[in-house]
This record gives structure tokens, C-alpha cells and sequence, in this order.
């Protein structure tokens, strides 16, 4: 490294040398003068989307992306076609500001807030800040990109789509949509086995990568790698509000199981949907342990399929002392898939023990409950602890 004297001293010899020279020093022209964002143009060119969308008209949203763009043309055509094909109200694009300063071309990304509503299933508007990248195309700025990093990208805004309507249920997907909507379809009859009540929508999304179900979400890529399906606010808030629940399946994953498995993961999804779970305040292993109570109840199946990994833990490790805790559902945990068994165990007994309107009496009063104990007792005529040791021995029997 060279020392602050040292640099001086380069500094102010190399200085000397050029006023010594016999050639008139010239100095270096200025370089292009840097790229400046157009934001109102960018605007404008928001709101041609937007026209485009209302008129339903693919080939002039294609117009708004560069004439060598065709990826980006592509996909603004999607974004009208499925706007209509789902179909989605109360769709808006505003542009906020920009995430970054243009580079030497003349692109530049920008935040621009975005509403959507699937009519007639949704009974709320969403909202996320999605990327859009725009560049200068001569005169005119034009779009160069939609979603990516720094937001959320709602699947509908992430390619094209097939949609299936049935009803209440709204099933799209990038590819074999038939088949999810066949699964979402059913999982409404499942879970008004045990709701009948329940009366509301079931919106099912799938992407056409695993990355999609981060994007939408806006979650660090790789997060739902493993997870086969999630529940949540599908503009990414944390669905304490009123924003509406959607299920997102990985495709990935989902393609991996066979027809009961798959059927399950979705029937627990629409569990989740049908309690607007997201929004409540539960120990884990009840609200996940509940959903695939109502997702297995007439899955014959037996235990030792249906419970193969806690199975094995408890053979490998002993029998646990606690019900699953909040940390043991991370999905990056190994101990993942068991936790989730474990809980369906304990909800499963609690059924046997007590019958299905006890269990879904706890699901109810448990929500938000200061001390979970007291309801718990209060409902099962047991406490909590004494519960956990029969919880044991009934994983004990489960895997001799």
C-alpha cells in the first residue's frame, strides 16, 4: 500500500512533469454526460399499460417495450391477457421513484406501487411495490422489465398464466392448471367436512418456478425451496390485516408427489385459507397440526406412511419431551417434515380423546389467548402437560 506522503508526492511529480513538457497539455475531454432517470415519462408509459389492460389489448401493451425486447413485449402481453383471464379489478400502477440510478445506457429500475383484486374471490384490494425497469429507446422511454429483486412479484405479473374458474375457486397456474384446479376443487369439499360454515374463496397460484413463490412474497430466493405449498397475503404483507389469504404452490415440489400426497398439500392450504390462519395467533403445532387433521381425516392411509419421519426421529432420538415448538417449522430445519407430523399426531389424538367439535372448539379459543394453558385446560378438561405425556406414548405406539 502506498503511503498518504508517498501518493502526495506521485501526485505533485506527476503535476510538475506535465507543466515541463514541451507539448502543450490538453486536457482529457469531458466524458458523456451521465444518463438522467425520466420518471414522468415513465409514467406515462404506466398508464399506456394501464390503457391496455382496460382495453384489453395485448398488441399495445407489446408497443411499450422496445423493438428488439421481445422478451419484455412478451411478457407485458401476458400481463393484459391474464388481467382478463383471472380476471383482476382495482388494477393500478403508479411510479413511486426510482430504486437506482440510470447506467450508461439509459436503464434505470423503479419502485411503482401496484393494486389488484380477483373478482369475485377477493373481497379486499392488494397491494405491493413491484420493480419495473425502464430505459431510454431514442425519444421515448419504454419498459425493459417487470418484477425481479428489491420487491414483490405478484404471479400475475410474472408470465403467462392459464386460469380455471369454478365457483369460488380460482386456480392459475403457468403450467398444468388442470390439475390444480381438480386438487383445489376437492379440498373445498374436504375441509367443509369439518367447516361446513365455511362459504368463502379458495385462490390457488402457481408460478412457474419454486424462486416464484419467494418473489411473490417477497422473501429471499431459496426461503420456500422446500415447502411444498404456503398460505399468506398474496401481495407479501404479513396477512394481519385484511389483506386477502391466497394458497402458492411450489411446482417443483408439487410435481414430486403423487395424487394423495398432493391432494393433501392442497386440502391443508385451503385449511389455512378457510381459518385465515395467517392472521391468527396460535402455537405452531395447533394451527399446522389442525390443518392436516382436516387435510388426512379421510386419507386412508396408515399411521406409519402418514407419520414415517416422526416415526423414525422417535426411534433414532427417543421419545420428545414437548410438543413442537414455533422454531421446530423452520423449513430449512431437517427436522421439518416430523414437526409437522408430530403435530398432526397431537391434533389427532386430541379428536380421539375428545372428539373433532373439542378440537376445533381449542382451534377457536385458543387464538390470541394470553395463557394458552388455561384455554387448554378450559376446553380438553386436561392440562397441557399431563396431554404432552400422553401425546408421548401415543408416538411411542405409533412406532413400535
Amino acid at each position: 500500500m502506498v503511503g498518504l506522503s508517498s501518493f502526495l508526492a506521485l501526485v505533485m511529480g506527476a503535476t510538475l512533469w506535465l507543466f515541463m513538457r514541451d507539448d502543450p497539455y490538453v486536457a482529457p475531454p469531458p466524458g458523456p454526460g451521465a444518463a438522467a432517470a425520466r420518471p414522468a415519462e415513465a409514467a406515462a408509459a404506466l398508464q399506456e399499460l394501464l390503457r391496455a389492460m382496460e382495453a384489453n389489448d395485448p398488441d399495445a401493451a407489446r408497443t411499450l417495450a422496445a423493438a428488439d425486447d421481445s422478451s419484455t413485449a412478451q411478457l407485458l402481453s401476458a400481463l393484459v391477457e391474464n388481467v382478463h383471464a383471472i380476471p383482476l379489478d382495482d388494477v393500478d400502477l403508479r411510479y413511486i421513484d426510482e430504486l437506482d440510478g440510470p447506467d450508461t445506457s439509459g436503464r434505470w429500475s423503479a419502485t411503482v406501487a401496484t393494486t389488484w383484486r380477483v373478482a369475485d374471490a377477493d373481497d379486499e384490494t392488494l397491494s405491493a411495490d413491484v420493480r419495473v425497469d425502464f430505459a431510454s429507446d431514442g425519444e421515448r422511454v419504454v419498459i425493459a422489465g417487470v418484477g425481479g429483486a428489491h420487491g414483490t412479484t405478484p404471479v400475475w405479473m410474472s408470465g403467462p398464466l392459464d386460469v380455471r374458474r369454478d365457483g369460488a375457486v380460482v386456480v392459475m397456474a403457468a403450467a398444468g392448471v388442470d390439475r390444480y384446479a381438480t386438487l383445489a376443487r376437492r379440498a373445498v369439499v374436504v375441509v367443509r367436512r369439518v367447516l361446513p360454515g365455511w362459504d368463502g374463496s379458495l385462490v390457488v397460484e402457481v408460478p412457474r418456478r419454486a424462486s416464484g413463490v419467494d418473489d411473490a412474497l417477497a422473501v429471499e430466493r431459496g426461503t420456500f425451496r422446500n415447502v411444498a405449498g404456503v398460505t399468506a397475503a398474496a401481495d407479501g404483507s404479513d396477512g394481519g390485516g385484511d389483506a386477502p389469504v391466497h394458497v402458492l404452490l411450489n411446482p417443483q415440489q408439487m410435481r414430486r408427489l403423487r395424487a394423495v400426497g398432493a391432494q393433501v398439500v392442497v386440502s391443508h392450504e385451503a385449511v389455512h385459507v378457510a381459518t385465515n390462519a395467517p392472521a391468527k395467533e396460535l402455537p405452531t403445532w395447533l394451527s399446522e397440526g389442525f390443518a392436516d387433521y382436516v387435510a388426512l381425516r379421510d386419507v386412508d392411509l396408515p399411521v406409519a406412511t402418514t407419520a414415517s419421519q416422526v416415526i423414525a426421529q422417535v426411534r433414532r432420538e427417543g421419545l420428545p419431551r414437548e410438543l413442537p415448538g414455533d422454531q421446530d417449522f423452520n423449513e430449512q430445519s431437517d427436522s421439518f417434515g416430523a414437526a409437522y407430523e408430530a403435530a398432526w399426531l397431537a391434533c389427532r389424538l386430541l379428536a380421539l380423546r375428545s372428539g373433532e367439535k373439542t378440537l376445533l372448539q381449542l382451534y377457536r379459543r385458543a387464538d390470541g389467548a394470553r395463557d394458552f394453558g388455561a384455554v387448554f385446560q378450559l376446553v380438553t378438561g386436561q392440562r397441557v402437560v399431563a396431554f404432552t405425556r400422553e401425546w408421548g406414548r401415543f408416538l411411542a405406539d405409533s412406532a413400535d
